[in-house]
């Protein structure tokens, strides 16, 4: 991958980032991340060539190098810079080292900033190829650029009405707790966070954004007073859900959806007091919960789209609009402002024909613009908007969570021989082969009241991801467990077959 960042950047003629990283996956694994020059993902026709690269014969990959070069047209005078980052996992270092050598040996420029997130990574590969709406490439402009932002809007009171200026953080082990403790010298008294699964636990285990959101239950090591405001990121800090324990010890999540359209609905408000007007938009997966779409589409009344699951496929979707808001349910996610409307919103800053209040409110757009990492979902930026709307509505995590009623719902996955055999269409939700699988799912779903159900195979492992709602919880487990049976049937399952726990 060292050798193909350099590359692809010979092709792009910008800078390429690397960043070495498993995301939410155990600390034993691990992988890589190429980042574009915009800061998005690998373009998909390179994703095809960096498969076939890294499942070469040693001995033929000087000639499927050459081959690349040929049929990309490589020009390779070109300067080539990769900037590179790692988490924390033991195995990084040696990787990190690994792809370097890759990158040096064709002469490749490496930029490499140590330990890092990845959404800081995807931050410094945009801030290095243009200074648009960026500062200068370097974690203290990161850092400087969101806190002050932050800073800036909330400047007038600290707490207000319900909401109270401090949160318990879960991060995961990871390399979140390093930034986050970084963050809380930046923000100073705006903010307290106090950090537990800082970096002396392993990796990921019983903590964290996925097995949080996943299992529904209280990161191990945590301690917390009933319906006190908590966070929880995965272990390279992009994917962020709140939750929180009320008097009865009952446990409450509030996730990438009810990220989503708590921004959505104060974004919305912002605009109609700046009389901007301009297309906002929320793109979802499959994953999102049924009562979360009902409340985007006719409550705030803002067109929901939804795409396959991963995170390419939203952020995508999102540059279709004006101001695109796009999360996963895992709480992976962020906010994109098409150049043009932050022209606008800067100019309604200054334009002296507008009231005080509509320039307040374009001002306010335009901090919410600057503490945004545009470039990938980033759990501490995310975090920092959603601290910044609560403020403003002076609103605690439970009167967040009133803003609609999640439908009960729940995953589960079925091992099986070849994944293969499950494909999908309508973003996931429809189930092709089988053939008649998706039938007996749909016999299934209709016999319970907001009943909703899909099944889609694993991007890296043979096992298939089901998910399942309905109104009743009583009825869920019961739900799921019949489709996961279906699934064990027709698809090959392995092993001890699903049962009602």
């Amino acid at each position: 991958m060292g050798l193909l960042a350099v590359l692809r950047s010979k092709v792009k003629n910008a800078a390429i980032g690397l960043m070495i990283t498993a995301s939410h996956n155990i600390g034993s694994d691990n992988g890589v991340k190429l980042i574009d020059p915009a800061g998005e993902m690998l373009e998909v026709s390179w994703e095809r060539i960096a498969t076939n690269l890294v499942n070469v014969e040693d001995a033929n990959l000087v000639s499927t190098i050459e081959h690349i070069i040929k049929e990309e047209n490589i020009n390779m005078s070109v300067d080539a810079i990769v900037i590179t980052g790692r988490d924390t996992r033991e195995s990084s270092p040696t990787l990190l080292n690994a792809a370097v050598t890759g990158i040096e040996v064709l002469c490749g420029i490496v930029q490499d900033f140590g330990i890092v997130t990845t959404p800081q990574l995807h931050y410094l590969v945009v801030c290095t190829n243009t200074k648009s709406n960026y500062d200068n490439p370097t974690l203290h402009g990161y850092y400087i650029k969101l806190s002050e932002a932050f800073k800036h809007v909330r400047q007038k009171q600290i707490n207000n009405g319900q909401y109270v200026a401090e949160l318990l953080l879960d991060a995961a082990n990871g390399v979140g707790g390093i930034a986050a403790k970084e963050f809380q010298k930046y923000l100073g008294t705006t903010l307290a966070i106090n950090i537990y699964n800082d970096g002396n636990g392993e990796l990921n285990y019983m903590c964290g954004a996925d097995y949080v959101k996943v299992q529904q239950v209280l990161p191990v090591n945590f301690s917390l007073k009933p319906n006190f405001r908590c966070v929880s990121i995965d272990g390279d800090a992009d994917r962020i859900v709140y939750f929180y324990t009320d008097e009865d010890n009952k446990f409450h999540l509030l996730d990438g959806d009810k990220i989503a359209t708590l921004i959505a609905e104060y974004l919305k408000e912002l605009l109609k007091e700046s009389h901007l007007s301009f297309q906002l938009g929320l793109v979802q997966t499959a994953y999102a919960n049924g009562s979360s779409t009902d409340y985007i589409l006719n409550v705030l009344q803002i067109p929901a789209i939804c795409v396959s699951t991963g995170i390419k496929h939203l952020h995508n979707k999102a540059l279709d609009f004006d101001i695109g808001i796009y999360f996963e349910a895992n709480g992976h996610g962020t906010v994109l402002f098409k150049e043009t409307v932050v022209k606008t919103i800067k100019e309604a800053v200054i334009n002296p024909k507008r009231s005080t209040n509509e320039k307040e409110a374009a001002s306010k757009l335009l901090n919410i613009i600057n503490m945004i990492n545009q470039t990938v979902g980033d759990a501490l930026s995310d975090m920092l908007l959603v601290e910044t709307i609560l403020h403003a509505k002076g609103w605690d995590i439970m009167e967040w969570e009133k803003m609609y009623e999640d439908l009960p719902n729940k995953q589960l996955k079925v091992k099986v021989n070849d994944k293969s055999i499950i494909t999908t269409a309508n973003a996931g939700r429809q189930c092709i082969t089988p053939e008649g699988l998706q039938d007996e799912i749909d016999k299934i779903v209709s016999q319970y009241k907001k009943g909703r159900s899909f099944v889609r195979p694993s991007g890296t492992e043979d096992i298939v991801r089901i998910y399942a709602e309905c109104e009743n919880l009583c009825d869920l487990n019961k739900l799921i467990i019949d489709v996961a049976l279906l699934v064990y049937d027709y698809a090959g399952g392995i092993g001890p077959k699903p049962q009602l726990s």
